[in-house]
Order: structure tokens, then C-alpha cells, then sequence
């Protein structure tokens, strides 16, 4: 259902365009890990997927789960809450991990959080935690490294800045790139597995970034 509508409504807001770099299906039970820098990346990720046939389950915020029209269409799909900086925090990874057992896809966003930035510049993705890594080792699944830019453009800054870039959206129509890395897999060890990851998503950043327009350079 948050694909079909991702697919469906990103169109009036700006001019998505999805690139990948392997043909074909991708591997039941597959990871998808995207960048995060906006509210509404989400949105563009989804939607390039389900171009490209997958309807992932993703993990999200928890608090999420508190909007009354969000907690229907999230439980319904089996989307996973994530409660941050808890002692529950470790239940969203064994319900990926079953997730991706079952031959389902996952989405999940490793850096762990929204930027505090508040100019509407993409910029490279922050240091991910260890989450991505752990289910790797756990599961051996694949691993594809997503790389969205311009979200930015549709809401960045202030709550008030926010709903005025959603506004004029239509008008503007940003320009929005998703690029779909190969998919690796990631080496033993915690640290490592991380630190790869965190390189393949970057490199498909920079390839997202330079499609709209924007330097494609580290913080």
C-alpha cells in the first residue's frame, strides 16, 4: 500500500528518475539500504522500487505507529517499528531477520536518524550504526545499496519550511534521482561489514546526487 501510493503521488510533486546497475531479479530476502535525508525520501525509495519490481518491508520509526491513518497502512503491510535508544531496539532486527527468511525484501535506514541540517543541499551519508551489519551476519543476505537525492527539495529546514516546500512542490517540480547499486555481500566482522556498506551507499549517493545537479561531495 506506501509503495502503490509512493508510486501514485511522487509524480505531482517532482520528476523522479531511477537507475540500476544490475539486470535482472534481485535475491529472495534481499536488504535494501538507502541514505536518509529527508522526511520524504522514504517516498522517492519506495516508489523507485516498486519501479523495479520490489514492494519492500521496512523498518521505521516507531513513532510512526502513534499517526492513527500511518499505524493502519504500516501494520498492514508488516512494516517493522523500530524503538530507538530502547531496550526493544534489538525486536525490530529478529522480526527483520524472519522477514528476510521468509524470501521478502527489507528496507532499512542505517544511519539511524534525520540530519539536524536545515538547508535543502543533499550532502553524503552519516556514519551508520551496527544494525545492517548484524542482520547480515545473522541471515547472509544480500545486501543493495540505495542512493536517493533531492528530497531535500520537497521539505528540508523548519516544520513552517517543510510544508512550504510540500506546497509549491507542484509548481517546482525538483528534479529527484534514485541510482540502485549492485548488490554486495557484506564481509564477516561487525566493523567491516559496516564500513562496506557504508562505502556502497555512498558511491550510489554520489551517482543519485550528480543525476540532479548537486556536488557529490563528503561532509
Amino acid at each position: 500500500m506506501l509503495s502503490r501510493a509512493a508510486a501514485v503521488l511522487l509524480p505531482l510533486f517532482g520528476r523522479l528518475t531511477v537507475t540500476r546497475e544490475a539486470a535482472g531479479p534481485f535475491a529472495p530476502g534481499s536488504v535494501f539500504v538507502a541514505n536518509h535525508d529527508a522526511v520524504a525520501d522514504p517516498a522517492l525509495v519506495l516508489a523507485a522500487l516498486r519501479s523495479v519490481g520490489v514492494t519492500p518491508v521496512v523498518l521505521a520509526t516507531a513513532g510512526l505507529w502513534r499517526v492513527p491513518v500511518l499505524r493502519r497502512a504500516l501494520s498492514k503491510g508488516g512494516h517493522i517499528p523500530v524503538h530507538r535508544r530502547s531496550a526493544r531496539a534489538a525486536d525490530a532486527l529478529e522480526a527483520a531477520a524472519e522477514v528476510v527468511r521468509s524470501g521478502r525484501h527489507v528496507l532499512l535506514y542505517a544511519e539511524g536518524g534525520l540530519p539536524l541540517r536545515t538547508d535543502a543541499a543533499c550532502a553524503a551519508p552519516r556514519p551508520f550504526r551496527t544494525g545492517l551489519a548484524r542482520l547480515s551476519a545473522t541471515t547472509g543476505a544480500a545486501v543493495v545499496p540505495v542512493g536517493q537525492a533531492g528530497a531535500r527539495r520537497l521539505a528540508s529546514g523548519s516544520a513552517v519550511k517543510q510544508l512550504a516546500g510540500v506546497l509549491t512542490a507542484p509548481l517546482r517540480r525538483p528534479r529527484l534521482h534514485v541510482h540502485i547499486g549492485r548488490p554486495v555481500h557484506l564481509p564477516p566482522g561487525i566493523p567491516e561489514g559496516t564500513a562496506t556498506a557504508h562505502r556502497a551507499v555512498t558511491a550510489a549517493w554520489r551517482r543519485a546526487a550528480r543525476a540532479v545537479g548537486e556536488p557529490a561531495l563528503d561532509d
